[in-house]
């Protein structure tokens, strides 16, 4: 087996090692015994809040710990297979045996470092805004970018994207979007995401083909469910009507359905045109601004990173958190890990697993040689 093969092998085992101790295995493996035998009794719905919670825990352990299993069983199937086509000089076989241990072992990086996703909310669905900054139709048309870049990253990882409102640009892009992202630790992951995007381009939208720099803001926040309790006295709410946006024809909405709500004493604004029930689309907007207050108390427990806090400022220059130069070079940068990708493409496709584990890790001040410490 060659020296390269090898070192895949020991990568893999050695990040599989971290995320047992990570886990407790032994305690997790107890856990979801426990889990199991109480998702079998009948009375468990006469409670619904606690039976949701019960098997949301389940599975969220029970996807754990079958990753890891999956991830050894299948290291042992590809050596074995490497071993295998090696002796019978079958060199296809051991091509596409490494290219296995290729993506296992990235995998197990990522799950690596997913295991480090401890916040009280990181394993929420999340809300996601992306709002256009100063530029009009050059920004407008980058917050769409962003929008189509985070859908793809989402959709990669068998995440459900939900659009709850939207604001087209006059011309062309979207001057601003609220995204629901559904899934197991979605706001965990795109937690690291909140803050300023910088793009740098030759503007389709110039005759003379100038450079233009562009800025879109995002900004994160989990979705609570009924066992977060957030008080909110219904005299301290402003509550506008409107007609939702659309590109017109027979769906378009001839109705004041749409709902927008201001949280006068915090300034939080929320709003959504999913539905075409008004008391549906008053529940949904009530839910996000649960969700933004709850997110506003994270923040001010945990310290918020400087990465959430400069959702907060202008969307401009000295505030961007990544770089996304396509002229006169091709870079991607995350200013706050340094991180970079020289393919902007991929990244604007969604690639962006790279980047948020960097920033995640970062975010936790863990390097595998302090999670292995901390674990030990």
């Amino acid at each position: 087996m060659s020296a390269e093969t090898q070192a895949l092998a020991e990568q893999i085992t050695q990040s599989v090692a971290l995320l047992r101790r990570h886990l407790d295995w032994d305690a997790s493996l107890d856990k979801l015994d426990r889990l199991n035998a109480q998702a079998e009794d009948p009375q468990l719905w006469n409670d619904a809040g606690a039976a949701q919670a019960l098997l949301r825990e389940r599975t969220r352990l029970a996807t754990q710990t079958e990753a890891v299993r999956a991830m050894e069983r299948e290291t042992e199937d590809a050596v074995m297979l490497v071993e295998l086509a090696e002796a019978e000089g079958d060199q296809a076989m051991v091509a596409e045996a490494e290219a296995a241990l290729t993506r296992i072992a990235q995998e197990a990086k990522r799950r690596e470092i997913e295991s480090l996703l401890s916040g009280e909310a990181d394993a929420n669905d999340a809300y996601m805004e992306i709002n256009a900054g100063a530029g009009g139709t050059e920004a407008q048309d980058w917050a769409e970018m962003l929008m189509r870049m985070y859908t793809r990253w989402a959709e990669q990882h068998g995440y459900k994207v939900t659009m709850l409102d939207q604001s087209e640009g006059e011309q062309a892009g979207i001057k601003s979007v609220t995204l629901q992202i559904t899934g197991m630790n979605a706001y965990g992951w795109l937690k690291t995401e909140a803050g300023v995007h910088r793009l740098v381009r030759i503007s389709p939208f110039d005759a003379n083909a100038r450079r233009q720099t562009s800025f879109a803001s995002v900004w994160v926040y989990p979705v609570v469910d009924d066992t977060i309790e957030i008080e909110i006295d219904p005299s301290d709410l402003k509550v506008d009507t409107y007609r939702a946006s659309g590109a017109g024809g027979q769906h378009v909405n001839k109705t004041e359905s749409a709902i927008r709500i201001t949280h006068l004493p915090s300034g939080i604004i929320v709003a959504c045109q999913t539905d075409r029930s008004q008391h549906r689309n008053r529940a949904t907007a009530m839910a996000m601004l649960k969700a933004r207050m709850y997110e506003a108390e994270l923040q001010r427990r945990e310290a918020a990173s400087a990465a959430t806090e400069s959702t907060k400022r202008d969307i401009g220059w000295g505030h961007q958190i990544r770089s996304y130069v396509l002229a006169p070079y091709q870079l991607v940068k995350d200013l706050r890990t340094n991180w970079e990708s020289g393919n902007p493409e991929s990244v604007l496709n969604g690639n962006l697993d790279e980047f948020m584990a960097a920033s995640l890790a970062a975010r936790v001040g863990a390097t595998r040689s302090e999670a292995s410490a901390q674990a030990g």
